[in-house]
């Protein structure tokens, strides 16, 4: 759901199905129901934001190596250009999403989202805070699930919790 304005934009998710429990049945346990998962912040400039952030001791989810080596096929393949130092993105694990589709044809940027995401503020997974910077994308980057997913079940991993449905 998004505001008429486009500033306020509140994703609505529900558990998939699959063979293991997922980090949405996860928070719901831990929060007795649903709730509020997170609260993204925008920002005009990402990198600092972030290097400020990790300067004062928030930690955020770490993406693979190989998030990083497939984004860089596909930004190749789309020819497709992003502003930011790609290696940068990667040291800080800040993901993307981008729309090939908007690839200005004569600088070939296009429209993309960088994002990455705290990891869970308390002892209970229930609450994290996205930081985002938009490069003309209103989208919720697609795109960038995959990676966030794959980061939470690590989490999961590490608690215990990513375990088979019963």
């Amino acid at each position: 759901m998004a505001s008429s304005n486009g500033n306020v934009k509140i994703p609505i998710n529900e558990p998939g199905e699959g063979k293991k429990r997922g980090q949405i049945e996860e928070f719901y346990d831990f929060n007795e129901g649903p709730g509020i998962q997170h609260v993204a912040i925008r920002t005009k400039n990402i990198l600092a934001t972030v290097k400020s952030l990790y300067s004062r001791g928030i930690e955020f989810n770490t993406m693979t190596s190989s998030y990083y080596d497939d984004l860089k096929k596909r930004l190749e393949r789309d020819g497709v250009l992003i502003l930011e130092d790609l290696n940068e993105l990667r040291k800080l694990n800040i993901l993307v999403d981008y729309d090939p589709n908007s690839r200005n044809k004569k600088t070939n940027v296009c429209n993309y989202i960088l994002q990455i995401f705290t990891k869970p503020f308390s002892d209970r997974p229930t609450l994290f805070f996205e930081v985002i910077q938009r490069r003309h994308h209103n989208g919720f980057g697609k795109g960038t699930f995959k990676g966030l997913f794959e980061s939470i079940e690590a989490q999961q991993m590490k608690r215990g919790t990513l375990t088979d449905r019963i």
